[in-house]
């Protein structure tokens, strides 16, 4: 039998928490659009971000090691697919609404430029002078303007929940600004597990990562309380040799026990407050969803160790001095002659209200890795074809 959007939402007020956000009650788009007949209004805001260009893109833009370095690391395209799922899986647990939970998680990368967060740097920067740049704040702009593809307004036009789940998405690597959006409210539950689910994502993805390139060094990974945990789980106490099917055994163990942790803790702050509606939730202006306090210490000394060990390897700072050197030299060179631009970027020099600069860094921050390369080349070696 086939099922309505009316159908849909009339279902999610009988199933869902009554701290779940519905897709009925949600505050609308900022333009008129047509709903769909079959998908609810949040269902349709994901597939509109999937559909995107910048979604696209995010398959050859770095997580930690750029594309060319292996074909099995990951990239921001399969960190939000991770994330997407992770998030599900906590937001059908906890009874909250999974489709505007995977709806933030699928968007909250779009904004990286290319080599992560040293391109971030790099171009901030570089505008420092006008406006600076942050991935977040640019993931907004990518969604309300740059992604021009509906001829009656600009951006996806998405609900007004999915973007206060972006603006308020915090983690560590995340500068929040929910001007517009309530500030003093917390995000709604959805959101908040936007937040965990990635840093379960990337924490265990990056271990694996720097495990499977041989970066991190396994005597050094057995002493984490974490990764002692999942050993402790599989009767070891330790191990000298880690083979595939052990290491993605390990990093199975440690997703689980994150998801299953967080669910727990949640669980409690809920029953705590007992909130009847997701405006009472929103009003206690912080979030509720969280790690118990035991596994926030072993998140954090596993953040510390990444940060250390992998992040700041000579192997990735050295890509990221050369990724740094690749985003000075393209921004400067667009800036000392701007019809070194494509004829559409050049088009937007005179449109753009706040200036030449900023439509040079909307341009930039959209390349992936490779094309960045390859625009560096055709720029600066004189034997490469322009």
């Amino acid at each position: 039998m086939i099922r309505s959007r009316l159908e849909l939402e009339a279902w999610e007020h009988q199933s869902l928490a009554p701290y779940a956000m519905k897709s009925s009650d949600s505050r609308g788009r900022r333009y008129p659009d047509e709903e769909d007949q079959f998908r609810s209004r949040f269902q349709k805001d994901r597939d509109r971000i999937i559909h995107t260009t910048a979604f696209r893109r995010l398959a050859y833009k770095t997580q930690v090691f750029v594309y060319y370095e292996g074909d099995h690391y990951r990239t921001r395209l399969t960190h939000s697919i991770e994330v997407a799922q992770v998030g599900r899986s906590l937001a059908r647990a906890l009874r909250a609404n999974e489709d505007l939970t995977e709806a933030v998680c699928l968007a909250h990368d779009l904004g990286h430029p290319p080599f992560g967060h040293t391109g971030e740097g790099t171009l901030n920067g570089l505008m420092r002078d006008y406006g600076g740049f942050d991935h977040q704040r640019q993931t907004m702009r990518i969604l309300e303007k740059l992604e021009a593809i509906y001829p009656d307004f600009p951006g996806l036009n998405l609900t007004y929940e999915v973007r206060e789940g972006l603006v308020k998405h915090d983690t560590d690597y995340d500068v929040t600004d929910a001007a517009g959006y309530e500030p003093e409210k917390a995000g709604t539950l959805e959101c908040q597990l936007s937040n965990l689910a990635d840093e379960i994502a990337y924490n265990t993805s990056d271990l694996d990562d720097g495990l499977r390139s041989g970066v991190l060094q396994l005597s050094e990974v057995n002493r984490l309380g974490l990764w002692q945990e999942a050993l402790a789980s599989l009767g070891l106490s330790s191990v000298s040799h880690l083979d595939h099917l052990l290491r993605a055994r390990i990093i199975r163990r440690l997703v689980g026990f994150e998801i299953n942790d967080a669910i727990a803790a949640t669980t409690q702050v809920l029953d705590e407050h007992h909130f009847r509606s997701v405006e009472e939730l929103r009003a206690v202006g912080r979030n509720v969803a969280r790690f118990s306090r035991g596994m926030e210490a072993k998140n954090q000394e596993l953040k510390a160790f990444l940060l250390e060990k992998f992040y700041h390897h000579y192997r990735v700072m050295r890509m990221a001095g050369k990724a740094e050197r690749i985003i000075t030299a393209l921004f400067d060179a667009y800036v000392a002659s701007p019809r070194q631009l494509p004829s559409e970027t050049q088009t937007k020099l005179s449109q753009e209200q706040n200036g030449f600069h900023r439509v040079i860094c909307d341009y930039i921050a959209g390349m992936t890795d490779r094309y960045a390369v390859e625009e560096y080349r055709r720029l600066f070696d004189p034997l490469v074809r322009v």
